[in-house]
């Protein structure tokens, strides 16, 4: 009985020692669900380092339209800073013209205006705003306002009108030479807006006096150096057309194409200035008209 059970025990032994020893001849890497386990995680890795390239590719392209864009920008400010310098010196030489146009008819009358004018000014504006206005000695003479002596009109051709001492010559009644005054005063004193609302009240509550057709054309003056050349090219066609006769004309058609130039209307602008050379010659108008077009840019073809 006692030997039965040792052999038993026996083989129980090399039964599990046998087990034991398969088991172990197994290694964890030839284990298929291990072998698939490795390779999942190599495919993961790979697609997490092309993912991870990809973005970088991205972030970098991206970087580079980001600094291209900076880089227009830079160029648009400093081009608009231009821009606007020029505006600004643009605008003063404006103020500095019809400033000069104004001191020199204050002081010189209707003859004043020729001095300011051949000293220059923005765009050679000063002669004509300031005293290109007759076209002949008959044409001053013919004005209805302003001075018409023979030494006004030999003083450079100009009799652009103007100033107080036009307004108490002009025939006009004490009324509407205060309301003239008074605009005239304010655009004296650079209060352009002032100004403008004077001269449209006074053209509307006195549109036949012998002052309207200064009046008019002042007004444009107005609009002009406040760069408002809408308005300003109403006003001066205004002058043209309400006051044919007037001695104005010529400076009104003249600064009407110098309006024309800055509205960037190069092909009419050119052509009004033609008109002024033609139909005014020997005048400073006529003078002022042939230096800027000569300046003035071809007209698009």
């Amino acid at each position: 009985m006692r030997a039965q059970f040792r052999r038993t025990a026996m083989c129980g032994v090399v039964l599990v020692t046998a087990l034991g020893t398969g088991c172990a001849t197994t290694r964890p890497e030839d284990d298929p669900v291990q072998v698939k386990l490795n390779d999942l995680d190599t495919r993961v890795a790979r697609i997490e380092r092309i993912i991870s390239n990809q973005s970088l590719v991205d972030l970098a392209q991206h970087l580079d339209q980001v600094q291209g864009d900076v880089r227009q920008l830079r160029g648009r400010i400093e081009e608009l800073e231009y821009n606007n310098e020029s505006a600004k010196k643009q605008q003063r030489d404006l103020y500095n013209d019809l400033d000069k146009r104004i001191n020199a008819l204050s002081r010189g009358g209707g003859a004043g205006g020729a001095g300011a004018g051949a000293g220059g000014g923005f765009d050679g504006s000063a002669g004509a705003a300031g005293g290109a206005g007759a076209a002949s000695g008959s044409a001053a003479a013919s004005g209805s306002t302003g001075s018409a002596s023979g030494s006004a009109t030999s003083s450079g051709g100009s009799t652009a009108p103007g100033g107080l001492a036009d307004a108490s010559n002009s025939g006009a009644n004490s009324e509407e030479q205060t309301v003239y005054a008074q605009s005239f005063d304010a655009l004296k004193a650079g209060s352009y807006s002032v100004a403008i609302t004077g001269f449209k009240s006074f053209l509307s509550s006195y549109p036949s006096s012998p002052l309207a057709e200064n009046a008019q054309y002042w007004l444009g003056e107005a609009y002009y150096v406040t760069r408002d050349f809408d308005s300003a090219t109403g006003a001066f066609r205004n002058v043209l057309q309400k006051y044919p006769n007037s001695r104005k004309v010529p400076d009104a058609l003249l600064k009407l194409g110098f309006t024309q130039l800055e509205q960037k209307k190069v092909g009419e602008g050119r052509a009004t200035l033609q008109q002024v050379v033609q139909k005014y010659p020997g005048t400073d108008a006529a003078k002022l008209a042939s230096e800027r077009l000569q300046r003035a840019p071809a007209p698009a073809k």
